[in-house]
């Protein structure tokens, strides 16, 4: 007996079912895609959770930032086209920088035939620990980016240690 004998029926097969067609063929494997797909549509609202914590509309962790770090000071640039600086909020309490607003949409529903623009609040939370001098926190907005700039306290500074690299083996 050949493997083939133990598949009810394959694609090129005249035995096909005709109830089943295209990628339909297989009644479980249908099911199955389309649960994922009910799925995918109830839980898209809800976001999920960001490296850095937090939740978001969208998949993945909204607004995107870039994060770099030198000897001094961390650096939090997060793209947030289409919104006012009046409706940012940056916060930072014991380590976490927090960028929360609102984007406001600017006609009613009703006349909006499609969109994939986002409107609504959001928040994202990144946690960078206790290294920062909260009392030199500084904030820019210009042109859809909000540059935070977060200077490293003296003793972050100081216990920065370099560590060699053996490369003799």
């Amino acid at each position: 007996m050949s493997v083939r004998d133990l598949i009810p029926w394959s694609r090129g097969s005249s035995q096909v079912p005709s109830i089943y067609r295209g990628d339909d063929m297989d009644p479980f494997l249908s099911l199955h895609r389309n649960v994922n797909r009910l799925f995918d549509e109830v839980f898209r609202g809800f976001g999920s959770p960001s490296l850095f914590g937090g939740t978001s509309p969208f998949n993945g962790s909204w607004p995107h930032v870039e994060i770099e770090e030198n000897d001094n000071e961390i650096r939090v640039i997060a793209e947030i086209p289409g919104i006012n600086p009046e409706d940012i909020e940056v916060l930072l309490e014991e380590g976490v920088l927090t960028l929360r607003g609102e984007n406001k949409s600017e006609t009613e529903d009703k006349d909006r035939r499609f969109s994939e623009r986002y409107y609504g609040r959001f928040e994202r939370r990144l946690a960078l620990g206790r290294q920062v001098d909260e009392d030199k926190v500084a904030a820019t907005f210009k042109n859809g980016l909000l540059a935070v700039t977060l200077p490293k306290t003296e003793k972050a500074r100081a216990n920065v240690k370099r560590i060699t690299i053996d490369n003799t083996k």
